[in-house]
């Protein structure tokens, strides 16, 4: 069963910076992509970034946000800047891939870290 850990949330003010891990535990044969989503209150979950084939940000982070993976440790992280008080919501991290050789595609998806931008 592949869990996913996250890290690295927390408050900062406006215009700081925040990093967020995200790290794949169990048995998983091969990985499409990772990302991350963010779901703010009474809001709809929706992308933050995800890197596969190609990298993809949503439109509001753009220029803002940066993300990063380590294959060797079934990683993903994101560099946060320039944070404002709309960023603020439940960071979901997300990852594509086949748990054995036979399987296809399986989404998972981590517990959430909390990132609150307020002065």
């Amino acid at each position: 069963q592949v869990q996913l850990v996250e890290s690295g949330g927390g408050s900062v003010q406006p215009g700081g910076s925040l990093r967020l891990s995200c790290e794949a535990s169990g048995s998983i044969y091969s990985i499409s992509a990772m990302g991350w989503y963010r779901q703010a209150p009474g809001k709809e979950r929706e992308l933050v970034a995800y890197r596969g084939g190609g990298t993809n940000f949503g439109d509001s982070v753009k220029g803002r946000f940066a993300i990063s993976r380590d294959n060797a440790r079934n990683a993903v992280y994101l560099e946060m800047n320039s944070l404002k008080a709309e960023d603020t919501a439940v960071y979901y991290c997300y990852l594509v891939g086949s748990p054995t050789i036979t399987s296809g595609p399986h989404e998972y998806w981590g517990q959430g870290t909390q990132v609150t931008v307020s002065s």
